[in-house]
This record gives C-alpha cells, sequence and structure tokens, in this order.
C-alpha cells in the first residue's frame, strides 16, 4: 500500500486525515520502526490496535462526502458511485496490511505489538467494493442523513459553521405530565412541518418552569428518526438569523431554528431583524427551517410605560411592540400551575419512579418542597421527585 494511493482519493480523502489513520499509512510507506511505535500507540488509545478494519470502516461510514450526501437525497449518478467503489477499495488494502504492515522489516519489528485487522464492519462486508455494500450503504444513508447529521440532532451556530452537541436531553413527550393541549398542538405543527404540509413559526410562552423548552427537545427526540434536527441560536446571534436560514435550506433535513428564553428591548436591533425573518423579508418562508421560540413573556420586546408618556402617537407604540410576537403564525401558552396541578403532576412522576411512599406523605412533603423553593411547577415537581427518589436509593430520611 504506497501513501500516494491514499493521496489520491477521490470522494474519501477527509477519511485520511485522521491522525491514527495517517499514521498507519505512513507506517506502511516508510517501514520505519518509529512510524509503527507511533501509529500503534494512536491505535491503542482508541482501542483499534486489534480492530483497524472496523475503525476505518467506521471513519468512512461517518464521512461527510458526495456519495453520502448524494444517497441520502436519493441523486446519486453512475460516475459518483464508481469513485466511491475505487476508494473503498483502496482503503481496504490499506485495511488488510494491518495483519502484515511491514514487508521488509519483520526482524526489526520483532518484539512490538502487532497490529490486526480484525472483522470487518457488518455493512461493509468482506469485500468493500462490491455491489452489495454499496447498496447496504445507499440504504443506511438514505434513512439515516449523512456526516455528522446521522450521530447528532442538535447543533449550535459557531464562526458560521454549524457544531454538534454531543450531551442532549433524553426527555420524552411521556415524561412531561399534563399540558396535554399545549403538547398537542407543538407536536402537530411539527408535524406538517416534517410532512411539508402548511406550518407556522411557533412561540411558546409562559412562567418559568413550565416545560417550553422541555417540549421542543422531546418533540425533537421523537422525531429526529424523521430528519428532524435543531441549531439553537443565542440571542446575539440574531442579526445573522437569515444568513443561517440560507445555509440550513441547502441541506436535506427539517431544522428548528431554537431560540430559548428570548426576550428583547425596544432599541434592540435583533427586533427588526427577527421581524424581518418571520414574515416581510425578501427571504421567503423555508420549507425545512421553522423558528422556534420560548419566551416568560407573551409580548417579547418589553414594554415601558414611559415608552406610552413619550410618546406622540403612544397607540402606535403599543402596537409596534407587540407586531414581533404577532408574527409567529402559532402561540402556545404554558400557563402556571396551582396547588392541584402541581401535586397531580408529582404523583404522576412518583409513580413513573416507583417511588414507595404513601400518597398522602408524598403531597405533604412536595407542598413543603413547594414553600422552600418558592413556588409549584412542573420543573419543581420534577427536582422534588428527584430528591425523594435519591433519599430512598440512599435510605436516608426525606428532609425538607
Amino acid at each position: 500500500m504506497s501513501l500516494t494511493r491514499i493521496e489520491e482519493l477521490i470522494l474519501l480523502g477527509n477519511v485520511c486525515q485522521d491522525e491514527a489513520i495517517r499514521a498507519f499509512a505512513e507506517a506502511v510507506e516508510n517501514e520505519k520502526p518509529e512510524d509503527y511505535v507511533r501509529a500503534y500507540g494512536l491505535l491503542l488509545g482508541r482501542d483499534a490496535e486489534h480492530a483497524f478494519a472496523a475503525y476505518l470502516a467506521d471513519k468512512i461510514l461517518y464521512d461527510d462526502n458526495l456519495f453520502a450526501r448524494r444517497a441520502h437525497a436519493g441523486t446519486l449518478t453512475d460516475p459518483i458511485r464508481e469513485a466511491y467503489r475505487r476508494d473503498l477499495s483502496v482503503l481496504q488494502s490499506l485495511a488488510r496490511r494491518a495483519d502484515k504492515p511491514f514487508e521488509q522489516l519483520e526482524e526489526e519489528c520483532d518484539g512490538l505489538p502487532a497490529f490486526r485487522s480484525g472483522e470487518d464492519a457488518p455493512l461493509f462486508g468482506a469485500n468493500w467494493a462490491s455491489e452489495a455494500t454499496l447498496q447496504r450503504l445507499e440504504e443506511f444513508y438514505r434513512k439515516n442523513g449523512y456526516g455528522m447529521y446521522i450521530k447528532n440532532k442538535a447543533f449550535t451556530l459557531s464562526s458560521g459553521a454549524l457544531r454538534p452537541v454531543r450531551n442532549t436531553s433524553s426527555v420524552t413527550l411521556a415524561d412531561l405530565k399534563d399540558y396535554e393541549d399545549e403538547k398537542r398542538a407543538v407536536e402537530n405543527n411539527v408535524v406538517n412541518f416534517i410532512k411539508g404540509l402548511p406550518y407556522s413559526d411557533m412561540l411558546l410562552y409562559g412562567d418559568k418552569g413550565t416545560g417550553k423548552s422541555s417540549t421542543v427537545h422531546a418533540v425533537l427526540n421523537k422525531y429526529a428518526p424523521q430528519g428532524l434536527r435543531a441549531v439553537e441560536l443565542q440571542k446575539d446571534q440574531l442579526a445573522a438569523i437569515n444568513a443561517v436560514k440560507e445555509l440550513l435550506s441547502s441541506l436535506p433535513f427539517h431544522f428548528l431554528l431554537f431560540i430559548d428564553d428570548l426576550s428583547l428591548e425596544e432599541q434592540d436591533e435583533k427586533v427588526t431583524s427577527l421581524k424581518a425573518s418571520l414574515e416581510g423579508s425578501i427571504n421567503e418562508k423555508s420549507a425545512n427551517v421553522m423558528i422556534v421560540a420560548t419566551s416568560n413573556r407573551r409580548h417579547i420586546v418589553k414594554e415601558n410605560f414611559s415608552d406610552r408618556d413619550n410618546s406622540v402617537h403612544a397607540a402606535d407604540t403599543m402596537e409596534e411592540q407587540l407586531s414581533l410576537s404577532d408574527r409567529f403564525g402559532l402561540t402556545v401558552r404554558f400557563s402556571s400551575t396551582g396547588k392541584r396541578e402541581y401535586l397531580s403532576i408529582v404523583t404522576q412522576l412518583a409513580r413513573d419512579m416507583q417511588l414507595s411512599i404513601g400518597e398522602d406523605e408524598l403531597c405533604a412533603l412536595a407542598e413543603r418542597w413547594a414553600i422552600v423553593k418558592g413556588g409549584r411547577s412542573p420543573r419543581r415537581a420534577k427536582q422534588f421527585a428527584d430528591f425523594v427518589y435519591a433519599c430512598l436509593a440512599e435510605h436516608r430520611p426525606i428532609e425538607i
């Protein structure tokens, strides 16, 4: 195996930018013990010294390349398939060299730990360049997306590029107790979005801790297998919102453009950017981007009495302040919980968590928790249930 062949990869060149794979290819090319040792150390740190073929296949599978993108979109051409087939053949030859990396230095490498190619990855089979392998990979990309979108469903924006969020909430809609009408409204709108039906940008508003953000996370978790993804924007990134929509519009996924805990001052230039992105801009509403914002206020732009007192046309000023909220096609209110609703959520969570405590005692403790913590809400109920669970698991008294 020559480095020249690796460097002539047509579609999978990025795979060999992986430090361990590159080091192994250099060790094979140079046949120097020091290169062998470096490559072994790198693969050892990845638990791949005896499974190099599987490690290499994994890097191929999650690479963002033309074959994967076109397979997902269903627009592969024969030249792309043949270029990809050739690259797979080259890389499998490299994988096989792990069982015998050197031809000339057997004696010099005697006593060094040995590489192993190991078993091939299931999707790749015995012959990576076979028609059956290409068909399996096409089907995989068609169902799962490509590159970082396969393993990740949530992203942030940094320097104009998407960055995956590795640790995301695993909350489900079933975990969120009550608020059935609110959850149904959000979910139905997202289903329309995914199916290509008319949908509305959404504003979820209400008191803190009522489950607005958690509902968005739960819907994302449920529909990620159907191609739903989310990009979270910070408030200071709103000026670039149309540029972000342009970036996402070229990707074959459906994105929730998520803005959490949104509130703006009247003179904030980001108000104009968000208004234009919702309606009224030259940028058309995108078929694959939905704006979803959460706020503790129905009227996102903060209103002051001085705005009315200092304005000649006070009614026009008030209308301007309310117009941003009105541009969301769907607004869903998450109202605060009273005692009955709060205890209902507590008892449902206790049942799910199989807490071995009587209902009367549970409710009395939950009320004490709400008083100490400063209010009743679904968030407080979940915090209380987690606290009780930990106390019971450690066999210690529940002291609040």
